[in-house]
């Protein structure tokens, strides 16, 4: 009786080791493409979603970008106008489009970026906190390069890059925001990031120059804007950068021109850029705007974006980054 019952119990291990069950847990991520994806934080859960390219499981480490969208936005909409699955998919990166909070599930989303914007900052929404989170939730079953991480943003979602870089530097290679100065009111990063900035002098909304801005689309809200140039000389002297601009592109397109301004040579292997848009308005350079152009200003296509951040992103990455399943 003794030697049946020890056959049968060891029969079923057999079985249910050659059954799914029996296996464990299935992996996440099997394939390249979209993953709507959900994390638990303070007051609830956060959204995103990961788009992987192809061969992400043979490929080695993974450089990973966040994506965040503008103030009334959301990460679907951001993703459908911005343009950048494409050329991560040729360059082999990650791309995480987090969803920002508000009062109305997933629309009209804004994110805490020090002085801006709507709910968010209101609720003071620990948003790099989510941020660090959806990286560490996301290392725990994909290779993410933790010397290779970067953020980029559009508008509000521009602050809030800016903010990610100040408060977690050690953590971000650089930051390409678009269109959205630098908005923090404390600013102590621990180490130098990259930083190319997008801006046009002609956006309507987010006013290069600095000062009080326009009301957000349907409400009386208004921010005061600090100037590109304000923004972009805090990082400048905390990256070490000693050069005073020097022109190292130019373009033109349809009566809109860009140049391209590097304040090299910077410490550590930083950099700090600016490419300084006419025409233009407050939309996205090569793609477009959830809003019309009658709030935003004129699209322009002077430059891609999209393919501007990774061309600048590959040049800087962080080795001594701390793994990032720690907070």
């Amino acid at each position: 009786m003794a030697d049946r019952l020890r056959r049968s119990l060891v029969l079923s291990v057999v079985v249910l080791a050659c059954t799914p069950f029996g296996r464990g847990p299935q992996p996440r991520f099997t394939a390249s493409g979209d993953y709507e994806l959900e994390i638990a934080r303070p007051g609830g859960e956060r959204s995103f979603i990961l788009h992987l390219p192809p061969d992400f499981q043979t490929s080695g480490p993974l450089p990973v970008l966040l994506a965040f969208h503008g103030g009334g936005g959301n990460a679907p909409g951001f993703q459908e106008y911005a343009g950048l699955d494409a050329p991560a998919d040729a360059r082999g990166f990650a791309v995480v489009y987090p969803n920002g909070s508000g009062r109305f599930d997933r629309r009209l989303l804004t994110w805490n970026a020090g002085d801006c914007c709507g709910y968010a900052q209101e609720h003071d929404v620990d948003d790099v906190g989510f941020a660090l989170a959806i990286l560490a939730d996301l290392s725990r079953d994909l290779p993410l390069d933790h010397a290779r991480v970067y953020a980029t943003g559009h508008s509000n979602g521009a602050m809030m890059a800016y903010r990610l870089a100040a408060d977690a530097a050690t953590r971000i290679a650089a930051i390409v925001p678009v269109a959205g100065a630098d908005m923090t009111r404390t600013f102590a990063p621990e180490a130098p990031v990259s930083v190319l900035h997008v801006h046009s002098v002609d956006d309507p909304r987010a006013l290069y120059a600095g000062g009080l801005g326009p009301s957000f689309p349907l409400t009386n809200r208004r921010i005061e804007h600090r100037a590109v140039a304000a923004g972009l000389a805090r990082w400048r002297a905390r990256d070490g950068c000693t050069g005073e601009g020097r022109k190292t592109d130019a373009r033109s397109v349809g009566g809109h021109t860009a140049i391209l301004l590097d304040y090299a040579p910077c410490g550590e292997g930083s950099d700090v850029a600016l490419w300084k848009l006419t025409g233009a308005g407050h939309g996205w350079p090569g793609g477009g705007s959830i809003l019309p152009e009658r709030i935003v200003g004129p699209n322009t296509e002077v430059i891609a974006v999209a393919e501007e951040i990774f061309r600048f992103v590959a040049n800087h990455a962080r080795p001594d980054a701390p793994p990032l399943t720690s907070r």
